[in-house]
């Protein structure tokens, strides 16, 4: 079994979501995703309990995992928030079709 464990810190909103992607078969994930923020949670709950790794990565955007996505993360900021991404590489790294890499962002406001 692959077993990957990430922690994402969304940004301004404050909230950090972990994440554990486990793979049998390198197809079928199961994700456990622990967060504070009520967007993501509705997102946790809306993900079927087994995930079809290959299915989401034809589907892309379009796929189950980005419309449940898209369902849940509304509002001000929510269109942009890091974390669906970063829940997406957990899936593919613990299905072997991505590799474990560090990711950042940085943003610095310059003039007005």
């Amino acid at each position: 079994m692959s077993t990957v464990k990430g922690t994402i810190h969304a940004g301004v909103c404050g909230f950090v979501t972990t994440v554990t992607a486990s793979c049998e078969d390198g197809r079928n994930v199961t994700l456990d995703i622990q967060t504070d923020c009520p967007n993501l949670q509705c997102l946790s709950a809306a993900l079927p309990p087994v995930i079809d790794c290959y299915a989401q990565l034809g589907g892309g955007y379009e796929g189950d995992f980005y419309q449940a996505a898209r369902t849940c993360l509304k509002g001000c900021c929510c269109g942009g928030c890091v974390v669906p991404p970063g829940l997406f590489k957990a899936m593919q790294v613990s299905a072997g079709v991505a590799l474990p890499q560090t990711v950042s962002m940085e943003f610095v406001k310059t003039g007005d």
